[in-house]
């Protein structure tokens, strides 16, 4: 069920979660999704690409990391806020978990790059 409301100001849509919405939502925490075979994230699909057209792609992986690292201080920061709430917390942690698995990919990347390249130009 939807409609319309409107307190102060603009005129809002109200939309109403249906039995069905609270049955699927009250069901997925008990559905368990397979782990994707590969990756697809961002970083690997623009990566792969630079590391093979760019002249150094150990300068560009250092720029990522770099980047990386930045964003981990970023959400290291607002972890210690005061007032940060647990779901803030739960999700910067999450976030924390990626961009270090990432770090790790980007180590790995730079100690085979030499190897990709060959690899591409056979």
């Amino acid at each position: 069920m939807s409609g319309t409301a409107q307190d102060s100001g603009p005129e809002r849509t109200v939309d109403e979660i249906t039995g069905d919405g609270t049955a699927e939502v009250e069901g997925r925490p008990a559905a368990t999704e397979p782990p994707a075979p590969y990756v697809s994230s961002p970083l690997f699909t623009r990566v792969v690409p630079a590391l093979v057209t760019e002249g150094s792609a150990d300068g560009y992986l250092l720029r990522r990391r770099a980047a990386h690292l930045d964003r981990m201080r970023e959400l290291t920061a607002r972890k210690r806020a005061a007032g940060a709430s647990v779901g803030e917390l739960l999700a910067a942690d999450y976030a924390l978990h990626h961009l270090d698995a990432d770090l790790r990919w980007i180590e790995t990347a730079r100690q085979r790059v030499d190897e990709l390249i060959k690899e591409i130009r056979a």
